[in-house]
């Protein structure tokens, strides 16, 4: 099992930037696909992003597609989401998560998920 915890989330203004962190406690994190899900008030919780275990690859929801950029570190145990050109309907929750098959966008793939954390973007 694959433990994982999110930090980074914050308030910004459109147009801002933040850039999210996802540290992996487990023993088994630089062999697994990792993704990014978001879940806004009232809506379902949806795919943003994933990237493979190497991190030669990676898949983007279109809304996000040219903003955001997720990358890894295996040597360090870490994920990273950068998001840029922020816009108020990015405002949810964030989760990073592990163990689905590389490109996978349906949260039913995954294993592990972490705890999330807020993004808030408003004027």
């Amino acid at each position: 099992q694959v433990q994982l915890v999110e930090s980074g989330g914050g308030s910004v203004q459109p147009g801002g930037s933040l850039r999210l962190s996802c540290a992996a406690s487990g023993d088994t994190f630089s062999r697994v696909t990792m993704g990014w899900f978001r879940q806004a008030i009232g809506k379902e919780r949806e795919f943003v992003a994933t990237i493979n275990w190497s991190g030669a690859e990676t898949y983007y929801a279109d809304s996000v597609k040219g903003r955001f950029t997720t990358s890894r570190d295996n040597a360090k145990n870490t994920g990273t989401l950068q998001m840029n050109n922020l816009e108020p309907e990015d405002s949810a929750v964030y989760y990073c998560a592990t163990g689905g098959l590389f490109g996978s966008t349906r949260r039913e793939s995954y294993d592990d998920w972490g705890q999330g954390t807020q993004v808030t973007v408003s004027s």
